[in-house]
């Protein structure tokens, strides 16, 4: 593997730079005659190594209080308002409802530890790509084809644009039927898209103000769970009140797909622990910023999700968070607050369902972009480019386009657990690989140099490896009676479509790694690129003429 340098940013936009124009001859340092002294030559040298370090150091922006709200918006989307009812339905009981809250609370804390770990080892932008990739070396380049269609193939905005469809919906008092949610999650999808594809930086304020908003209404739920437990609910007299904790374990079910399929709702909960590991380039002193701010963020929202959940089971009988399904949020609303209150919070929650849709489109728009930029996928240029409006557009629509048809395909009624479950189950079967990949370096510390600055500890990483072994073993188990997550599907759907999804980023390895290069006459080979601008690396797939040696 080779480095060079290149002035990216200035060739995409048009920009000139006189940092750009030192990097002339494929990125090196100026030419020098002969007769020009050594110690010149060193110090032009050590002045240009300077320039980089300089330039890379000062794009780190994201600082403790930056990376703890990267997360904190990723993880708290609708999960938390929309999956209790499911979770108490598949686990038959309040208690065993929280204890399985614990656990996906205990397996985000091993993934938060575990990621942790390989970000202060490798700090740099990318994520488990990153990770993966160091690991697992052979087949040569199998790793990014597979990583490839896990990023293409799954629509990680479609499940909270369905939920902004159910509680716009509710808080219009409209019945929701075939199409009528499914037509506003795709409008609040186009809207997020079109946001942020036309205008970025206004994109970005809107999230962070929705951000807020999500904050304010846990608050408020987490308020009015106290309200309720000093008795002050508006139900009417002439029915059932709250008594979920002096029975709390009746009606326990200890099936294995009703408690694999509910840790799956938990997870998808607590998805988005590792987002800071995304930009880990763009961060202030990268290991002591992400030592501090993802163990703060993942704990804040671990206590939050348990008030929460202690919130619903006070103010909302049983029968009715079962029936509620995923508007539990807005049932907790109206027992506690009345009738007025639950429509206007439930148009909050919706916002709040926006505003992950904001986030998650702009993060997986970005990833889509980075393939490009690799020279992953085809056509890289259009996928790499900024244009028109400065914003990644064409990684964006991709993104629009495969959530559009998650939300579209499934039939009514199995919409939202089937993307759920879609977006969960190949996130165990990657955290499978992650964890894997960190027992082998534990075992093989010497062989690898492994030395990283915060250690999760093997313990751990084998806790994090068996609970994904589980999660992605435990679903093809055939449900009890009644127990099924799906009103049409068959219960193994997501299963396989998820390694449908991951084989189908293997077919494309085979496709561009393999047959192509063969076909064509040339191999693949990987080059570590500095941007001569702003200092990041970047890895990038050249074509090499076999025979020949590159320059």
């Amino acid at each position: 593997m080779s480095i060079k340098m290149g002035n990216f940013k200035g060739a995409e936009s048009g920009a000139d730079s006189t940092f750009g124009e030192k990097l002339a001859n494929n990125g090196l340092p100026p030419a020098y005659s002969d007769d020009e002294p050594v110690g010149a030559v060193n110090n032009r040298e050590s002045q240009f190594a300077g320039e980089i370090e300089q330039a890379r150091e000062n794009k780190r922006q994201i600082g403790v209080v930056s990376a703890c709200f990267l997360i904190v918006n990723r993880v708290i989307g609708t999960g938390i308002f929309a999956t209790p009812g499911s979770i108490l339905a598949l686990s038959g009981s309040v208690g065993l409802s929280l204890f399985i809250w614990v656990a996906g609370m205990l397996i985000a804390a091993a993934g938060t530890m575990v990621y942790l770990e390989f970000g202060t080892a490798i700090p740099k932008n990318g994520g488990e790509k990153n990770y993966l990739e160091y690991v697992y070396r052979r087949p040569k380049f199998l790793v990014t084809g597979l990583y490839t269609g896990y990023v293409l193939l799954l629509g990680w905005a479609s499940g909270n644009s369905v939920v902004f469809g159910e509680y716009i919906l509710h808080a219009a008092q409209v019945k929701v039927d075939r199409w009528n949610q499914r037509g506003i999650g795709l409008a609040c999808l186009t809207v997020a898209f079109l946001i942020h594809g036309t205008a970025l930086k206004w994109g970005i304020r809107l999230q962070n103000v929705l951000g807020t908003i999500k904050v304010f209404i846990i608050l408020i739920i987490v308020i009015g769970g106290w309200v309720a437990l000093a008795g002050h609910l508006k139900i009417p007299e002439d029915e059932p009140r709250p008594d979920n904790f002096t029975k709390a374990f009746e009606g326990t079910t200890g099936s294995a797909y009703g408690v694999v399929t509910a840790l799956y709702n938990v997870i998808w909960s607590y998805v988005g622990y590792s987002n800071a590991n995304y930009a880990l380039s763009e961060t202030k002193n990268p290991v002591r910023t992400l030592r501090i701010a993802a163990p703060v963020a993942i704990v804040a929202i671990a206590i939050l999700y348990m008030f929460v959940n202690i919130a619903y089971f006070a103010a909302v009988p049983k029968e009715e968070i079962v029936a509620a399904k995923r508007l539990v949020a807005a049932s907790m609303f109206r027992n506690v607050f009345g009738e007025a209150a639950e429509r206007a919070l439930s148009v909050f929650v919706a916002l709040s369902a926006f505003g992950n849709v904001l986030s998650v489109i702009f993060s997986q728009g970005r990833l889509v972009q980075e393939l490009g930029r690799e020279g992953v996928l085809p056509f890289s240029r259009f996928w790499a480019s900024n244009r028109p409006f400065n914003a990644p557009l064409a990684g964006l629509f991709e993104h629009w386009l495969i959530s559009a048809i998650v939300i579209l395909a499934p039939p009514p009624g199995d919409a939202y657990n089937f993307i759920l479950n879609l977006i969960s189950y190949p996130l165990a079967i990657v955290n499978c690989f992650v964890a894997g990949g960190l027992v082998y370096l534990y075992l093989n510390k010497e062989a690898w140099n492994w030395a990283p600055p915060i250690k999760a500890t093997l313990p751990v990483v084998v806790f994090f490896l068996l609970s994904n072994i589980y999660l992605v073993v435990a679903p093809f188990v055939p449900p009890e009676d009644g127990q099924n997550i799906y009103d049409n599907l068959p219960y193994w759907i997501h299963c396989v479509v998820g390694f449908g999804v991951i084989a189908a980023g293997g077919i494309y390895w085979l496709i561009w790694a393999v047959l192509l290069p063969k076909i064509g006459g040339y191999e693949l080979v990987q080059e570590t690129v500095i941007d001569d601008i702003d200092g990041w690396e970047r890895q990038i797939f050249v074509k090499k003429p076999v025979g020949q040696s590159l320059s």
